[in-house]
């Protein structure tokens, strides 16, 4: 079937997937967030798209495409390839429809991932060692067996889809100023950046990415595209962009701001004590970026997809920890003391007068103190704030106690 050019792409596009997609997709709420715009200084609203079905935006612009296809193309069967969020919504969404889907997944994918996606009736094939690889062989498949490629971002339908995440949270609030949207292959932003603009002229809509993978804001700028590295946020760690999003947002002049890995840890952090929400790395970007570039949100009214909830639950539980040591609120100390009875104890108690709570204890008698006449201690100390930890620090000191932050 044909589709659109990508500058043809408008609001009404966006508003005809919104009337196709309903019912199938969750018409997820935007809440206004209190206590994260407490803490950045901007009015915080958050479109809860982590409660789809699939825990994950990509329901929205699979649920459109698929929708889209003619009576051949849905006899025939759709494929696709992804690892993540993009192959669990392709297998639901054809599985609704009445339709065969085929995912093909890297072979380094998750059991977990390829689990959940042929529970939703899919025919995963494992081929490759990276995605390019599982990309080319879904391509190959496509063509053999004459089936409809569903790409993640790079298909006006599947970016009209997306968009409607903006059209409803602006619909909800329509007084918003700006919008922070995550970027991957550019998808999910060029669709809501074409429904905000027209929808509401001046808002301001901004692209966000994790410093290791900064494809779109290279290419916007005229630069090489230079890739790679761990990160927190997969969800967005895409080396090649999409040609029709990126045609789209360089037509409409998006700005792509680009945020440090720290920002994305402290944002999931942040959604999860602050507003009680599991977020991915992906799906936590958007207030990655208002904390990293407080000055461009400072008193505005910012929306924020919370685009994906699938984190892993190690991911999650180091990121928290991570962030609980870099506010103070827990504290590692390391002792060298003398080696006498009663040492421990009396450490552990002046911690506790203070309010410090001591959750882990490693006491090196043997092998790790620099004589047999002293011992190596490290423990692992909750308290309230930076203040106090500060404090029960200067209550050791001047108990003689040699203590050092670990």
């Amino acid at each position: 079937m044909e589709h659109p050019a990508p500058a043809s792409l408008t609001l009404a596009d966006v508003r005809a997937a919104a009337a196709r997609i309903a019912g199938a997709v969750i018409r997820t709420p935007t809440i206004r967030c209190d206590a994260l715009s407490r803490a950045t200084g901007a009015t915080i609203h958050l479109k809860l798209d982590n409660l789809q079905a699939t825990g994950a935006f990509k329901e929205r612009g699979a649920a459109n495409r698929i929708a889209l296809l003619t009576a051949r193309e849905k006899a025939a069967g759709v494929i696709a390839m992804s690892a993540g969020n993009h192959a669990q919504a392709v297998a639901r969404h054809a599985s609704l429809a009445g339709i065969s889907a085929t995912i093909v997944m890297p072979r380094f994918t998750p059991a977990t991932k390829v689990t959940r996606t042929e529970g939703w009736g899919a025919k995963v094939v494992l081929h490759g060692e990276t995605l390019a690889e599982a990309a080319a062989h879904a391509h190959e498949l496509a063509l053999r067996d004459g089936l409809t490629f569903v790409h993640p971002y790079d298909d006006p339908g599947v970016i009209a889809g997306q968009g409607t995440a903006a059209l409803e949270m602006l619909e909800d609030f329509p007084q918003l100023d700006a919008l922070a949207i995550p970027v991957g292959g550019g998808g999910l932003l060029a669709g809501c950046a074409t429904a905000a603009l027209e929808l509401r002229p001046g808002i301001q809509v901004f692209g966000v990415e994790v410093e290791g993978y900064p494809a779109m804001a290279q290419r916007l700028a005229g630069e090489p595209v230079a890739v790679g590295g761990p990160t927190v946020a997969e969800g967005i760690a895409v080396r090649d962009v999409g040609e029709v999003p990126y045609a789209m947002l360089k037509r409409l002049g998006t700005e792509v701001l680009v945020v440090p890995e720290r920002a994305v840890e402290q944002a999931i952090a942040m959604l999860a004590e602050g507003a009680k929400l599991v977020a991915e790395g992906a799906g936590a970007a958007g207030l990655a970026a208002v904390l990293a570039y407080p000055e461009r949100f400072a008193g505005k009214a910012v929306g924020i997809p919370v685009c994906g909830g699938n984190i892993d639950a190690r991911a999650l539980s180091n990121v928290l920890l991570r962030q609980l040591l870099r506010d103070g609120r827990i504290l590692r100390l390391h002792f060298d003391i003398p080696d006498r009875p009663g040492m421990l104890a009396d450490i552990a108690a002046r911690i506790s007068a203070l309010g410090g709570n001591v959750i882990e204890v490693n006491h090196q008698q043997l092998f790790g103190a620099p004589t047999v006449q002293s011992t190596e201690l490290y423990l692992m100390v909750e308290v309230r704030d930076g203040a106090q930890g500060n404090a029960i620090i200067a209550a050791l000191q001047a108990a003689s106690y040699v203590v050092r932050r670990g």
